[in-house]
C-alpha cells in the first residue's frame, strides 16, 4: 500500500473501508454487502431472512436500523479518522418483507471539525422507500490506516 500522503480521497475511503470491514463481525454475519464507498458516502445491502422477522412476519426494525447504521459508519469513517455515532434516529415508512433485498445509501450532509451529519435512505429491491435514518457522528482519536510522521 502506498503512503497515505500519496493516496487520493477515493483510495483513502476504499482503504479505510477495507480496514473497517475486516473487523466488522456484525455486518459480515448479517451477510451485508458493501456495494459502494466514496468520501462521505457508502451503500450497503442485505437480504431479509426468516431469522430477521418480527411477530408481524415483517423485518424487525432493529435489522433495518442496523443496516442503516452500518452504512452510516462506513460513510463517516471514509476519511481515515476513527468516527463514532453520537446520535441516530430512524423513521420507518413501509415494512421490509422476508426475502426483500434492502439497500442503505448514506450521504454526508455536513462535516465540520469533529461533528458530522449523515442521511441514510433505505429502499427495497423495487426502489420503494422503506425507512429514513439520520446519524450524527463524532470523530475520536485514531486512524484506520497508518499515518506517516
Amino acid at each position: 500500500m502506498k503512503p497515505i500522503s500519496q493516496m487520493t480521497p477515493q483510495e483513502i475511503a476504499e482503504a479505510s473501508a477495507r480496514a473497517m470491514w475486516n473487523d466488522d463481525s456484525a455486518s459480515q454475519r448479517l451477510d451485508m454487502a458493501l456495494d459502494h464507498i466514496a468520501p462521505g458516502e457508502a451503500t450497503l445491502s442485505m437480504t431479509v431472512t426468516d431469522a430477521m422477522s418480527n411477530g408481524h412476519g415483517n423485518c424487525h426494525g432493529g435489522f433495518i436500523f442496523t443496516l442503516a447504521d452500518s452504512a452510516f459508519a462506513f460513510a463517516c469513517n471514509s476519511y481515515n479518522q476513527v468516527t463514532v455515532a453520537q446520535h441516530c434516529s430512524v423513521t420507518y415508512l413501509i415494512p421490509g418483507r422476508i426475502g426483500d433485498r434492502l439497500t442503505a445509501m448514506a450521504r454526508e450532509v455536513s462535516r465540520r471539525a469533529r461533528s458530522g451529519i449523515y442521511d441514510i435512505r433505505i429502499t427495497n429491491q423495487n426502489g420503494e422507500h422503506v425507512a429514513e435514518f439520520r446519524g450524527h457522528s463524532r470523530t475520536v482519536k485514531g486512524t484506520h490506516l497508518p499515518v506517516e510522521n
